[in-house]
Formats: structure tokens, sequence, C-alpha cells
């Protein structure tokens, strides 16, 4: 079973497990962006590679990059394909502590009764847990985390009996943090870092994200990753939605320049 948990500490709340795939990886687009596909661009590719040698490990790693670059999307479309049944996903969205994090794997995991007063049982409680089958756990929204907060996600990995793989993703500072310890970036199995779309990328991946691009010109298409898009799969997804409903209003059946720049108008402008 995939299991999501989005803390925002200390509270955290739990989805509900099982829930239908194509439902899920709408909700992995920006804006759950109706008739978006996940493309294969090179970093997805590379990415689920990793993730296969990652879980054959047994091992941690860390995807990093800046944000909309398609991290956390990426991840989840691999992590389906290569162990449906064993991911859990927790998430943070604002500065942690060992303790939240705790509580959010107590409720990621689905473990009965009250959660341990003191840190020495809680950590014990977790352990038994992470040994009775293999886990894949997925912390998105890492650069959160602090030093100790890594260091308590090292010291749940570097138990002998735990059955866990661990993926960190998360912007530039998780990888700075990460780095700049050896005692925690020695332990990193795998780095990936994604970045922009070139712009012969662009070219090549945004007719397939999306049938609204499918008849758009080639021109069009690098107008509107100069001028917004950037090579950000966020930006191409609000750019998308608002096209969408240009042309609609507009009465156009592709999106020319008319409608991108109504959209741009919607974005504060072209840069």
């Amino acid at each position: 079973m995939s299991t999501d948990v989005t803390a925002t500490p200390p509270a955290a709340e739990a989805s509900t497990p099982g829930q239908d795939v194509d439902l899920n990886e709408r909700i992995d687009h920006y804006l759950g962006l109706a008739g978006a596909s996940v493309v294969a661009t090179d970093s997805l590719l590379a990415l689920h590679e990793n993730l296969a040698d990652l879980v054959a490990a047994r091992a941690m790693m860390c995807v990093h990059g800046d944000a909309g670059l398609g991290k956390t999307l990426s991840v989840n479309a691999a992590l389906r394909d290569l162990a449906p049944d064993d991911v859990f996903r927790v998430q943070f969205r604002a500065r942690p502590t060992p303790r939240d994090i705790r509580h959010v794997l107590f409720d990621a995991l689905g473990l009965s009764g009250a959660p341990p007063a003191r840190p020495i049982e809680f950590d014990r409680l977790l352990k038994d847990a992470l040994a009775e089958r293999f886990r894949v756990l997925v912390c998105d929204e890492a650069q959160w985390l602090s030093r100790e907060c890594f260091e308590f996600w090292r010291h749940l990995w570097d138990d002998r009996r735990t059955q866990i793989a661990i993926v960190f993703v998360g912007g530039g500072d998780c990888y700075r943090v990460l780095r700049r310890e050896p005692m925690l970036s020695s332990r990193i199995y795998i780095w990936q870092e994604f970045r922009r779309l070139s712009r012969e990328q662009v070219l090549a991946v945004i007719p397939a994200f999306h049938p609204v691009w499918e008849n758009a010109t080639a021109g069009d298409i690098a107008h509107a990753d100069i001028h917004a898009g950037h090579g950000n799969f966020r930006n191409w997804a609000r750019i998308t939605a608002h096209t969408v409903t240009g042309m609609q209003r507009l009465g156009r059946e592709r999106p020319d320049r008319d409608v991108l720049d109504w959209v741009f108008t919607r974005l504060g402008g072209s840069d």
C-alpha cells in the first residue's frame, strides 16, 4: 500500500490507503491539471533507473533541485512502477524537529495505541515496525529538515534490523545540509539533481505533456517558454491551465500568439 502523510508540525494527517492510481497521478500535477501526462524526460528516465538501484540496495538517495522542476511528480511516478505496495510518503511544510518526524512516522505506519512519551521508547517502537518488512520512505520537502532531523533518519536507517530505503526530495538546502556533514553525505547512495529543461527539451516534451499543445507551432511553444515557462514544469502547468481557458474565451482551436498574450496578462506579464 502506498501511504501519504502531510505534516504541519506537530500535527499530521494521513490519506486513505489504496487510492485510485489515475487520481493519484492527476493529483501529482500542479493544480491537478486534467489531461496532463507524465512525460519521459531525461531526468525521469535517469530517476527511474536510480530508484531501481536504490530499492535493490535498500539505501538512501537525495533528489534535489529548484522548485517546480518535477522532482516529486517524477519520484511518485517511478515508485508507482517500482514499489507500488511498499512506499510511504511524508511531507513537512515547516521546520520540523525529530519529535515531529517520530509522530508523522507513527501515523504513516498506522501504528496502534498512543505514541510513547519518551524518545528512546518511541524510537524502539518505530524500529520494530520498520523491521517487519521492506518499505521505501519518501521524505518530500526535505529542504525544511535540519541537521538533527537528517541525523534521525540516518539513525533509523543505520539500525541493522530495519528494512528501509529512504528518498529525500527537496530544494538546494537539502543538498547543502547533507553535503556539509560527512557522516550524512557518506551514506547517500545516489545523488540526482533536477535542472530546468533546455529549449530543445521543451520543444520535444511539451507537445506530449498536454493535448492543448499537440497542434501548437514550435515557434509558439518557444515563445511561451521564453516569456513564462523558463523550462519549469510547474510554470508550464500554470500556462497550460490558462491556455485552455484562453482558447475557450477567444474561440481559438490552438494556442496562437493572441491566446498566449492573453495568458501572459494573467501571469503578471511576460519576462
